[in-house]
C-alpha cells in the first residue's frame, strides 16, 4: 500500500511509523523537515496544503490518505484556521479525485461537537452545535463535514475524532502543562468532577490504521464520524496531576470558581486583541468551558465497526512517561 500522511507531527509520526513498519510505502506533507521520518525511507514533500497542486503531487499513486495536518490551537485569526483546515481540506479532496486515490482517513475532533454543554458518554449522534467559541472547532467541524459528504462510488472516506492525545514525543500538550506547572500558573477550577476522556498516542495511531484498512466498498466505516478514546474517563484536573506527576512535580495547588476562570478568559481575550499581543492567551472563554464540562464518550460504535479497542491503558501510558521524560527532560 502506498500512503500520504498530511502533517507528520505528533500523530501523524505515529501513524507513519507503523506504515513504514509493516512495509507500507509513505509519502509525507508538510511545511517543514523531517529528517528522522526520511531514516525510515519516507519520502517527504514540503509544502503547504493550501496549494492544491502541491497536494495533488504528493497524491500521485498513492491509495489512501491520512489527512492529520491542521492548524491547531485556540487563538488567532479566523482567516488563518479557514485556510489551513477548510481550504487545506478543500485541496485533498479534490486531489484524492484527481489521483484516483480511493480511500480517505481525516483526523477530526471531539470539540466539533461542543457547544458548551456536557458530553457526558454521547455517541456520535450528538449534533453538531449551533455555535461555536473558537475558529478551530468551527473550521475543524466545516472540514469534518466536506470530508463525510465526499463519500461515494470512487472515494471511501472516514472521520476519527480522537480526545486529548498525549504520550512520549508530545510537542503541544505535555510539555506546555510541565512548564506552567514549573512555573506555578496551573489553577484547578473548583467544582466537578468534570469528566474527560482521553488518548494515548499509540491507541489514537491504531485507530487510524484500522480505520484505512476497513475503508472499501461494504465498509459500515463509510461516511461516519467516530469518537476514538481510551474508555477510561477521569477528572480532568487529575489527569493533569498525573501527566505532570510523570515529570516529578506536584500537583496543582491553587484554584477558582468556574465563573472567576470564564471571566478571566474573557478579559484576557480582550487585553490580547487590544494590544495585539504575540502567542495565546493562558485562557480563554473556550478553554474555560472546556475544563468545565464533561468530555467523555461512548466506544460502541468505533469497536464495532472499525475493531478499534485501546491497547495502552493510562497507567500504562503513564509509565512509559515518565520514562520517556526521565530520558528527555522537557
Amino acid at each position: 500500500m502506498k500512503a500520504l500522511v498530511t502533517g507528520p507531527g505528533f500523530l501523524g509520526k505515529a501513524i507513519v511509523e507503523r506504515l513504514a513498519g509493516r512495509g507500507d510505502q509513505v509519502v509525507t506533507l508538510a511545511r517543514g523537515a523531517y529528517p528522522e521520518l526520511e531514516a525510515l525511507g519516507v519520502r517527504h514533500v514540503r509544502g503547504d496544503l493550501a496549494d492544491g497542486e502541491m497536494v495533488r503531487r504528493a497524491a500521485e499513486g498513492c491509495d489512501v490518505v491520512f489527512h492529520v495536518a491542521a492548524k491547531a490551537g485556540l487563538w488567532g485569526p479566523y482567516a488563518d484556521y479557514y485556510r489551513a483546515n477548510v481550504t487545506g481540506t478543500e485541496n485533498v479532496l479534490a486531489a484524492c479525485r484527481e489521483q484516483g486515490v480511493r480511500r480517505l482517513v481525516y483526523t477530526s475532533s471531539p470539540s466539533v461537537v461542543h457547544g458548551g454543554q456536557d458530553l457526558a458518554g454521547v455517541d456520535e449522534s450528538v449534533p453538531y452545535p449551533s455555535h461555536f467559541e473558537s475558529a478551530y472547532p468551527q473550521t475543524k467541524a466545516e472540514a469534518e463535514r466536506m470530508v463525510l459528504a465526499a463519500d461515494g462510488p470512487d472515494l471511501f472516506t472516514v472521520a476519527l475524532r480522537p480526545h486529548l492525545i498525549w504520550g512520549p514525543g508530545d510537542h503541544h500538550i505535555v510539555p506546555r502543562l510541565i512548564q506552567r506547572a514549573r512555573a506555578g500558573r496551573l489553577v484547578r477550577i473548583k467544582g466537578g468532577p468534570y469528566l474527560v476522556d482521553s488518548v494515548y498516542i499509540d491507541n489514537a495511531a491504531d485507530a487510524h490504521i484500522l480505520a484505512a484498512d476497513r475503508l472499501g466498498p461494504d465498509a459500515p466505516c463509510r461516511g461516519k464520524a467516530y469518537f476514538i478514546c481510551n474508555g477510561e474517563p477521569q477528572d480532568v484536573f487529575d489527569l493533569v496531576d498525573r501527566i505532570i506527576g510523570a515529570a516529578g512535580l506536584r500537583p496543582i495547588r491553587k484554584s477558582v470558581s468556574p465563573f472567576t476562570a470564564y471571566l478571566a478568559g474573557g478579559l484576557m481575550e480582550i487585553i490580547y486583541r487590544l494590544f495585539r499581543l504575540p502567542g495565546e492567551p493562558p485562557m480563554t472563554r473556550f478553554v474555560a468551558k472546556q475544563m468545565t464540562t464533561a468530555h467523555w464518550f461512548d466506544r460502541t460504535a468505533s469497536y464495532r465497526d472499525l475493531g478499534y479497542s485501546p491497547r495502552v491503558t493510562i497507567a500504562e501510558g503513564l509509565k512509559r512517561l515518565k520514562q520517556h521524560l526521565a530520558e528527555h527532560p522537557v
